[in-house]
């Protein structure tokens, strides 16, 4: 994609008569050939996380709601050659008897995403029901199903979770990891029980095919938050930087509706996860091009002429196209001064919980085993975390 600079002097050049048909040609082609695609070397780490919704996996469920932020905003350090990668998510629910038995009751809930606020939305939905937990097919499906790319950079990662045997269904799980390993994506494992247990029934099989991390989790262990005397501050910070959200298109509205609704759904469980939330909203991660004018202002091909009246808020309606720049401009030096305050503070707030935490052993819980996983998997692709 030409760049706005190269296209403007292209077609200064081209009402000025100075050049041809022909040589508007040749310099479009030139310009293409020397200016990178979008994205080109903005490496991504893609994840699917398979979650058991089978009955006895309601303690799952509720670490993943607890945690995803944790884990986001470990994420969110990671780094490879300078350069911040993007990060997507994918969630799908197996062993599920409410889904579709000739599908192996598996539902993909979400698709690889940067949408970090419909994640959290569909984890809060997802609600467990007693069935048959065919993990082969359900790695399968996710790798048929999603967007992985091509790319060799990406770190390409599946996490399953449950507790029943690894062999269940039609599809055989060493057909579906050698299928993973063939196309770059490493599978691991999280048995939901005891480890040998995990082992016995071809968990840590399933992992090493792959050279992924077989890992065994107590899913009833319930999430500790520690709180510090920095939470009350973040917490306000973040209803200002809400108000930096200027929703265009014709699901604004209805998306920063879903953001206000995740805040409520972290605060529901505790004001620490409502906090590690608003430090997620202050991070690269996470960004709302496709609802935010703030978010979309950034992008390359981001024109504020092309924006339908009709889908913007009211108070940008009448202006004119200077005004809604300098409107746009104003709401983006406010996010980002909001935003440096809870980076600044959440360092703080990491070095006063990291003292108050017990040296004492704990129980594997899901937040630690993934990170830990990813951070390992990560070296192989140059990542760094800092």
């Amino acid at each position: 994609m030409k760049t706005q600079n190269q296209s403007s002097a292209i077609r200064n050049l081209l009402k000025s008569g100075l050049v041809s048909l022909l040589t508007l040609s040749l310099l479009t082609m030139c310009a293409n050939a020397n200016t990178p695609p979008d994205n080109q070397d903005k490496k991504s780490i893609k994840i699917a996380l398979l979650l058991d919704t089978s009955n006895s996996m309601d303690g799952l469920i509720e670490q993943a709601k607890s945690q995803l932020w944790t884990i986001v905003n470990e994420l969110a350090k990671a780094s490879c050659d300078g350069a911040k990668p993007e990060l997507q998510i994918a969630l799908y629910e197996y062993g599920n008897n409410w889904l579709n038995p000739y599908e192996g009751y598996i539902r993909q809930v979400v698709f690889l995403t940067k949408d970090l606020d419909l994640v959290s939305q569909k984890l809060f939905e997802l609600k467990t029901n007693g069935g048959d937990e065919f993990c082969g097919q359900v790695i399968k499906t996710s790798l048929e199903q999603l967007d992985w790319s091509n790319s060799t950079d990406d770190l390409k990662l599946v996490f399953i979770a449950g507790n029943e045997p690894f062999t269940q269904g039609s599809v055989d799980f060493r057909d579906a990891c050698y299928r993973a390993k063939n196309s770059g994506i490493v599978v691991n494992t999280i048995f939901c029980g005891d480890y040998h247990e995990g082992i016995n029934t071809s968990w840590k099989q399933g992992a090493e095919i792959t050279g992924g991390e077989y890992m065994s989790i107590n899913q009833d262990f319930r999430t500790i938050y520690i709180s510090s005397p920095y939470d009350d501050r973040i917490s306000q910070l973040n209803i200002k930087l809400n108000n930096t959200y200027v929703t265009y298109g014709r699901e604004g509205k209805q998306k920063k509706e879903n953001q206000e609704a995740q805040d409520v759904n972290a605060s529901g469980i505790s004001q620490v996860n409502s906090v590690k939330r608003a430090v997620s909203k202050a991070s690269h991660v996470y960004k709302n091009e496709s609802w935010d004018l703030v978010d979309a202002s950034g992008q390359t091909d981001f024109e504020i002429d092309k924006i339908i009246k009709e889908e913007l808020p009211e108070e940008m309606k009448e202006m004119n196209d200077e005004e809604k720049t300098k409107y746009i401009e104003a709401k983006k030096n406010e996010r980002e001064q909001i935003q440096k305050e809870i980076i600044e503070l959440n360092k703080k707030r990491e070095e006063y919980v990291s003292k108050q935490q017990s040296e004492t052993a704990k129980e594997n819980v899901l937040d630690d085993v993934m990170l830990k996983a990813i951070k390992t998997q990560a070296k192989a692709k140059k990542f760094k975390f800092e």
